[in-house]
């Protein structure tokens, strides 16, 4: 009996000199590549906090371009105001124009009119001078009768009395038109001065929109590059999500863990606790916030704040947090280079962390509006070997 034990002791103890050389292997193994995921988590963490500082920046500058653009359209009214105003001046001042030419050939006909009376009375008074009160005598006294001479004094008269009425009339148009005039030309002098002043303010205000549109275009460009810095870091994130991937794949063959992937293909679950109205396609669009082409990476799913966002499959959480224009966001790896993301989600409605497993129909989140969006929506990704496809056959 103890010669069957004692080879059965001496085969333990050399599966157990064995198994102890592996053991230490994998603890060995696993222990590098937790190194690697911490260096990975601390890179990640990095890569995340530029990304949130370029995001802030991001929101600065919309800010500031948003109150330059408000700006300038006051600018374009005031702009447009002193225009009309512009315009009102100018007929004035040809109105007042139209009124002296019209004033100065009234004042010629009075002139001209009254020079012609005074060679008609100087011409009278000449021969009234050269012959005295004769020739009135000459005139009353070659009356044929009494009543002729009578006619012929109130005659006369008539004609003096004509000549003192057209000479005060002429005088009198003479003061009024002159006194006309000079108020006209009073009132020019106001209105071109006014003209001169609404020129000159329209002149400040070109260029205060001059200098805003300057602002505004600078303020573009300096998003632009924000966003690439930002675009580039999400890029970045994603690389490093990857890469964690792959290291807990690893983990996990070293350890012989059971892995938490079953998809193999079909179809995928669908995302949101309800059936939803799909409101933006996987198609080419112009960015509802932004105003620039782009090719829609996923589809949106309208749905109130807060409604439940599910796992489209069994997975791995490799992405949790805030991530550019996606806002709040979560990614989750089924394996086989098979990738879905949730995006938009409200703040505080994550409810996974980096390394979790989850499974088809298990809430991982809460719909929202944070990134670049106009109201609550899922935005649901389907990435292959991190390429967007469209996700509409995997809900079929």
């Amino acid at each position: 009996m103890k010669k069957k034990i004692l080879p059965l002791v001496l085969t333990l103890g050399i599966a157990a000199s064995l198994a102890v050389p592996f053991a230490g292997y994998a603890a060995s193994t696993t222990d590098k590549i937790d190194q690697q995921l911490t260096q990975l988590k601390k890179q990640k963490a990095e890569a995340q906090q530029k990304s949130n500082d370029a995001q802030n920046q991001i929101d600065k500058v919309h800010s500031e371009k948003d109150q330059a653009t408000k700006d300038m359209k006051t600018l374009v009214e005031q702009v447009n105001e002193a225009s009309k105003k512009l315009t009102q001046l100018n007929e004035q001042i040809d109105q007042v124009s139209n009124n002296l030419e019209e004033n100065a050939k009234q004042l010629d006909e009075a002139i001209g009119r009254v020079e012609s009376r005074d060679q008609m009375l100087k011409s009278r008074l000449r021969l009234m001078y050269m012959n005295g009160f004769v020739s009135y005598m000459d005139v009353v006294l070659s009356a044929t009768s009494f009543s002729d001479f009578l006619n012929r004094i109130e005659a006369l008269k008539s004609i003096v009395n004509q000549d003192k009425v057209v000479l005060e009339a002429n005088k009198k148009d003479k003061e009024v038109v002159a006194q006309k005039k000079e108020e006209t030309e009073q009132q020019l002098v106001k209105v071109k001065k006014l003209y001169t002043d609404a020129d000159a303010l329209r002149s400040d205000l070109q260029a205060k929109e001059k200098a805003k549109e300057v602002k505004i275009a600078s303020l573009s460009k300096q998003e632009r590059v924000l966003e690439d810095i930002s675009e580039e870091n999400d890029k970045l994130i994603t690389q490093l999500a990857k890469q964690e991937a792959d290291l807990q794949a690893k983990k996990r063959a070293a350890t012989k863990a059971k892995s938490p992937f079953t998809y193999a293909g079909g179809k995928l679950g669908y995302p949101l606790a309800a059936q939803a109205p799909l409101t933006s396609d996987f198609v080419s669009r112009i960015n509802p916030v932004t105003g620039k082409a782009e090719n829609h990476k996923g589809i949106d799913l309208g749905a109130p704040k807060g409604t439940n966002i599910l796992a489209a499959e069994n997975g791995s959480v490799i992405y949790a947090s805030w991530m550019n224009g996606y806002g709040n966001c979560v990614i989750v790896d089924h394996g086989n280079g098979l990738w879905t993301l949730y995006g938009h989600i409200m703040n505080d409605g994550i409810y996974v962390k980096v390394g979790d497993v989850v499974k088809r129909g298990e809430k991982i989140a809460g719909v929202g509006s944070t990134g670049q969006s106009t109201g609550n929506h899922l935005h649901f990704e389907v990435r292959l070997n991190e390429v967007p496809t469209d996700p509409k056959p995997f809900l079929r």
